[in-house]
């Protein structure tokens, strides 16, 4: 996993990045421009903060939000870390994390009177998804948010358990997507599968249009 983020404006010249989910109890260690966070108990390294990280990789100037590293610019951030003492390394992470999805299967949690527990297929499996959305069924072609994808309102997606059933995922709304004209309502949204085959990346920019209303 590695997830990385970027704001001059709200943050200054620091990229966040992420490579594990956040632990019970953390603590930090920095050396040099560079911060580590990691968990107490096991010692296990959850992310780095780089600061002055224009200095580091270029490009920087124009992002805002979430960033995909190419192997040239975690090479350069693997450096940085060498050069600070830092013995672990950052690896590429290049596989899609907003994938289309496959309702396979779909039943009610035993443990709520809203929530479902689905089985999705995705580009590299099945994923075991708890979904609270009232109009998830089997059948259906989605929007799957995989772990270690960023939502576009910031929040990561990691591992979870809802009502003690393990959730590795999300089926998200066009709302939770932030697609222009999105419908401010519950609900999953429910792709056409000619348009949006199973396994596929989802595009945004082909999404955009969805919910374009007419003039």
């Amino acid at each position: 996993m590695l997830i990385a983020s970027y704001n001059k404006e709200q943050l200054g010249d620091v990229l966040l990045t992420v490579v594990a989910p956040d632990a019970a109890t953390q603590s930090c260690e920095k050396k040099g421009d560079i911060v580590r966070i990691f968990d107490v108990e096991s010692g296990q390294t959850t992310g780095y903060n780089f600061f002055n990280a224009s200095k580091i990789i270029s490009g920087l100037e124009t992002k805002k939000g979430q960033i995909f590293l190419d192997n040239g610019q975690v090479d350069a951030l693997n450096e940085a870390l060498k050069e600070n003492g830092f013995s672990s390394e950052l690896v590429v992470d290049a596989k899609p994390k907003f994938v289309v999805g496959y309702v396979e299967k779909s039943e009610e949690h035993p443990d709520s009177d809203h929530l479902h527990v689905t089985s999705i297929k995705v580009d590299d499996g099945h994923l075991q998804i708890v979904c609270g959305a009232p109009n998830i069924e089997q059948g259906q072609n989605v929007v799957i948010a995989k772990v270690g994808a960023m939502m576009p309102d910031g929040t990561l997606i990691f591992p979870g358990k809802l009502r003690g059933i393990d959730s590795f995922g999300m089926v998200c709304s066009a709302r939770e997507l932030q697609l222009p004209n999105a419908p401010q309502k519950r609900g999953i949204m429910v792709l056409n599968a000619d348009d949006y085959p199973v396994g596929s990346a989802f595009d945004f920019d082909k999404a955009a249009h969805l919910f374009q209303t007419e003039a």
